[in-house]
């Protein structure tokens, strides 16, 4: 297999890739969350691929195969249904690689083109929320420039969803420069 990544806007024969791909690489946290919370995660995350809310859907490919993705909404209504946190800039959810992508810097490629295409909308910030349980994904997001945002932090039943925000315009001259 080659290593060359391609990083392509999702058409919609994609979505049924897109939501293996993301069970696959979700699939550990099912060992972690109580059965039925997970059940109801893992409907929630089969509903985003297959609704209309996304403004685009970003994958990446190697050999013609997805292996990773990435769902890319224009606010908190459309991402969450939750007007109320105040976000009107893009969010960034499901952010997935296959589990025999990993370690090939997918998901920064990911990233780095959700972040391009909010740019290219005008927008000024990239939002995304993680819990402790995705440490790994922190890690990268903090490498990558991403800030905390407390004030976008929201409660899943007990668990705290920590919000993330990635200044555009500073990422933009950083990467440019």
């Amino acid at each position: 297999m080659s290593q060359k990544i391609i990083i392509r806007e999702a058409e919609n024969n994609d979505r049924d890739a897109i939501a293996e791909v993301i069970l696959d690489a979700y699939h550990q946290y099912s060992e972690i969350m109580p059965e039925p919370l997970w059940l109801a995660y893992r409907k929630s995350l089969l509903e985003s691929v297959h609704g209309d809310a996304p403004i685009v859907r970003i994958i990446a490919e190697i050999d013609k195969k997805i292996i990773g993705s990435a769902l890319l909404f224009s606010s908190s209504e459309t991402a969450y249904g939750k007007p109320e946190l105040g976000i009107h800039s893009p969010i960034l959810r499901l952010l997935a690689v296959s589990p025999s992508a990993r370690g090939l810097g997918v998901a920064t490629h990911l990233i780095h083109e959700a972040a391009r295409r909010s740019s290219e909308l005008g927008a000024t910030t990239l939002n995304l929320h993680t819990s402790e349980m995705m440490a790994s994904a922190i890690k990268l997001y903090y490498r990558l420039g991403f800030k905390r945002a407390y004030e976008t932090d929201l409660m899943n039943g007990e668990t705290l969803v920590q919000g993330f925000q990635l200044d555009l315009l500073t990422s933009v001259r950083n990467t440019a420069g």
